[in-house]
């Protein structure tokens, strides 16, 4: 019974060994795990954030927006900005004075007086305004051409580049969606005749001006151009300090010396002509072949001038011989 007993708890003893042992290693590996783990944390977060970097980057780059946006599809935009309270508002009003105030006040324009764009949009729609009241459109219609004005010059300042053909043909695919009824990709608020005088009025108005309005509602495109020879190295640029400095060293120097003393003459060996004289000699003479052949050319084209100068001079000095017969008086 006693060697049972030892023999259990030696095995027991093995068992807890072994177990110990199998939990010290897999220890290292859960270590490595979790570093694997942390790792492939860390590189996901390095490219989100070099992904939010990019974005920004993108977005604060002038040069991401120049590329004109993609237009959005014509539509019906009745009551898109200016809705019925609205309307009724600049309904009420009696003179152009208050109409404009009531207009800024729609359109969120804080201070005209101040800010050019912010005029210059108010002058805009109050002009819109006043072209509505005079071809008598009524509330709807109103909204509805202002409306189609304002997605215009959206489209246009969307990009400082040159888009008046895009504009015009968004701006035409929209005005027969509110002249032609087919629900509900376009109703027919619209007559004719109206269609007509407003598409003239925007012609007349907008797309005369159209250079002059993207002129000032987008920024200016300035193009640097920077030739680079292949082959040749770039000139080195000394700061300004570097500079100064050798020049007052030099200044000094020559303070120092006296001047009686009269500088050595060293024969400096002569250098190797560099890369950029080589250019220079070779457009020279390109150069002087180009105007030889100029030169040659004109003096040709003087030499055929005086030719025929010359022989239009003598005719003109030979006398004028009268033909046989008519010099003579007949006798009878």
């Amino acid at each position: 019974m006693i060697r049972q007993k030892s023999i259990q708890l030696q095995g027991l003893k093995m068992q807890s060994e072994i177990e110990q042992h199998s939990e010290l290693r897999r220890e290292p590996e859960k270590d490595l795990c979790s570093l694997d783990d942390l790792a492939m944390r860390m590189r996901t977060s390095v490219r989100t954030e070099s992904g939010t970097v990019a974005s920004v980057d993108a977005d604060e780059d002038p040069a991401a927006n120049l590329c004109p946006p993609p237009l959005p599809q014509p539509r019906i935009c009745i009551w898109k900005y200016l809705n019925i309270h609205s309307m009724h508002r600049l309904e009420k009003t009696a003179n152009v004075e208050e109409m404009r105030e009531v207009l800024a006040e729609l359109l969120g324009l804080t201070c005209p007086e101040q800010s050019l764009r912010d005029a210059i949009t108010l002058d805009l729609f109050s002009h819109v305004l006043i072209f509505c009241r005079q071809q008598g459109f009524s509330l709807e219609q109103t909204s509805t051409a202002c409306a189609l004005l304002q997605d215009l010059h959206k489209a246009c300042i969307a990009t400082p580049l040159g888009n008046m053909e895009e504009c015009y043909r968004y701006f035409t695919s929209v005005l027969f969606c509110h002249g032609v009824r087919r629900p509900p990709f376009s109703i027919n608020l619209f007559k004719e005749e109206q269609l007509l005088a407003l598409a003239d009025y925007v012609v007349n108005t907008y797309f005369r001006h159209f250079k002059l309005y993207k002129y000032v509602f987008t920024p200016q495109v300035r193009l640097d151009i920077s030739l680079t020879y292949t082959g040749l190295q770039p000139p080195k640029l000394w700061p300004e300090e570097e500079t100064e400095k050798e020049e007052g060293e030099e200044v000094e120097k020559q303070a120092v010396t006296p001047q009686k003393e009269e500088p050595e003459t060293v024969v400096q060996p002569e250098q190797e002509p560099s890369q950029v004289s080589v250019l220079r000699a070779y457009i020279k003479t390109q150069m002087n072949k180009e105007l030889e052949q100029l030169q040659q050319l004109i003096e040709e084209k003087l030499r055929a001038s005086e030719e025929k100068l010359s022989s239009k001079l003598t005719a003109l000095e030979r006398p004028l011989q009268l033909p046989p017969g008519k010099g003579k008086n007949k006798t009878k």
